[in-house]
Formats: C-alpha cells, sequence, structure tokens
C-alpha cells in the first residue's frame, strides 16, 4: 500500500463513474476503478467489487480514504445493500464519500433516499448528487437511446412534463469537486442542465443532430410499466413509470446553479451533448 491514500470509484465503468475516475486521474489523483469484472480503467488500478460479493469489499477498500458510490442497478431497496459495506468502509477509515442518487429522490425516500439520509452519520465529510435524468440517456445504451435508433422513437408516459436533463460530464465534474475540495459540501446537491426541456423538445433536438426524424409517442403509465418490465425488474419497472408521471405533473421542472457554483462553468445544452455524443447518423448507427 503506498502513502497516499486513494478513492474507490465504484461503478467506475458505467456512466458517471468511469468520467469520474478519468477526471480524478487526469487531475493527478489515485483512483481504484471498482467494477463486478475489474476491467481496465485509464490511469486507475482496476480492482473486483461486487455490492452482494462481501468478500470483494475488503480488497476494494485497502488504500481509500473516500468513496464515489453508484449504487447497484435496478435495486428497489439499495440501503440493505449498501449501508454494511459503508459501515465497513467506516470502520477501515474512509472519511468522506460521495453518493450519486436522482433529484427524483428525496432524503430518506425510496431508492437511494434511506443512503442519503444515514451518510451524515456515517462520515466526517460527504456529499450527495441529485442530478436530474441524464442527457445520456439519449445516446447511451438506455431504452430511450435504443428506442431512438431502432424505431426513431420516444416512449414517455411524462406527457408534457418537463425535465433539467443534464450532462454526465458535469455530473462528473461536479462529483470530482465534491470528493477532492478541501471543505466537502457536507449537503446534497441536485445537479441539471441549463433548461427544462420537454420530451417534444427532446425529439426535435434529436431530430437535429441526428438528420432522422425522431418523434415522442405519448402513452398510459400502465403501457410505460409493461415496456420497461420486458427488460428489467417489474419492481424497478413500477418505479421508473411512477416517475413519469412525477415528470407529467411538474416534479423534474426547474434548473439549478449547482453546476456553475461548483466547477465554474455553466452547464452544457442537450443539443452540444448530442452533436458530440451522437452527431449526424451516429445514432441510427445500430439501426
Amino acid at each position: 500500500m503506498t502513502d497516499t491514500p486513494a478513492t474507490l470509484v465504484i461503478g467506475a465503468t458505467g456512466t458517471t463513474g468511469s468520467r469520474t475516475a478519468a477526471r480524478l486521474a487526469a487531475a493527478g489523483h489515485r483512483v481504484r476503478a471498482a467494477s463486478r469484472r475489474a476491467r481496465p480503467v485509464p490511469h486507475a488500478q482496476p480492482v473486483r467489487f461486487d455490492w452482494y460479493d462481501p468478500s470483494t469489499h475488503a480488497a476494494a477498500l485497502d488504500g481509500v480514504d473516500r468513496l464515489y458510490l453508484v449504487p447497484p442497478p435496478g435495486e428497489t431497496d439499495p440501503a440493505a445493500v449498501m449501508l454494511p459495506f459503508l459501515r465497513r468502509a467506516r470502520a477501515a477509515g474512509v472519511g468522506r464519500a460521495v453518493l450519486l442518487s436522482s433529484s427524483a429522490l428525496p432524503e430518506g425516500g425510496p431508492g437511494a433516499g434511506r443512503v442519503h439520509s444515514a451518510l451524515p452519520d456515517l462520515f466526517d465529510a460527504w456529499a450527495v448528487l441529485r442530478p436530474s435524468w441524464f442527457m445520456q440517456n439519449f445516446t447511451g445504451s438506455h431504452a430511450h437511446a435504443a428506442s431512438i435508433r431502432e424505431h426513431g422513437t420516444l416512449w414517455t408516459a411524462a406527457g408534457d412534463g418537463r425535465v433539467g436533463f443534464v450532462d454526465a460530464d458535469d455530473i462528473a465534474a461536479v462529483a470530482v469537486r465534491a470528493l477532492t475540495d478541501d471543505r466537502a459540501p457536507d449537503t446534497d446537491l441536485v445537479l441539471t442542465g441549463p433548461e427544462a426541456l420537454s420530451y417534444d423538445d427532446v425529439a426535435a433536438i434529436m431530430t437535429e443532430t441526428t438528420g432522422r426524424p425522431v418523434v415522442h409517442t405519448r402513452v398510459s403509465p400502465e403501457s410505460m410499466r409493461e415496456r420497461l418490465a420486458a427488460e428489467i425488474p417489474p419492481e424497478f419497472a413500477a418505479l421508473l413509470a411512477g416517475m413519469d408521471l412525477a415528470i407529467a405533473a411538474g416534479a423534474e421542472d426547474r434548473t439549478t446553479d449547482t453546476v456553475l457554483r461548483l466547477t465554474g462553468r455553466p452547464p452544457t445544452d442537450l443539443r452540444t451533448v448530442a452533436a458530440r455524443e451522437a452527431g449526424t447518423g451516429a445514432a441510427v448507427a445500430a439501426s
């Protein structure tokens, strides 16, 4: 073990974890990149980590003094899985933790909400990132991106509801500040992009940037739940369909200045992200 402690990035091959690990390494920080298969991550030490396999936890924590936490995907009760590990991390000397949650999940609420409420009692320094929905949902491996590529359609039960979609690169930039600044935020941080957009707006932007017509198709919450349940566990599908209903009611129609305050630069807009990551024709390459 070296004298310089490391940051353990859990989910280091995922959407925000990969970006956070890369930014930390580029800034000269030691990074342990945790994933279930310990896949290589540039300029970071790969380590095998599985939330559901405690035998992987001690080695992952060796030489670590701070954590970036991505909850286990699809888990409807992440606190039951995460809290035993977090207590173990604290006992091992970890002093700072940054949790990725969601703007839709309040402290003490469902999903990561119970982990959020436990963090201040477990760690001396902490932050909870509560981003709005990712812009990468329309350019990466998410179901929305797949439906754009394969069908030119966005299916939602969100109606005319608007969302302050946020760039995962901006989330990672805030995560690095929360992990490395001399003083941790010690609060939750709601992260959004620069504007709140409806799914009709998203379809228009994706049409412009991909060069292929994209439409927003409105479905009932029941139809949305059934569509999602074909790909993910039914309980998680029901949770996501319920979030669409909340969007329709205006729950995500907001923007914040958090990215600007924490990073010193304004958040990136969807048109820029779509052009950067999809580009003309790139989003339909798999169709």
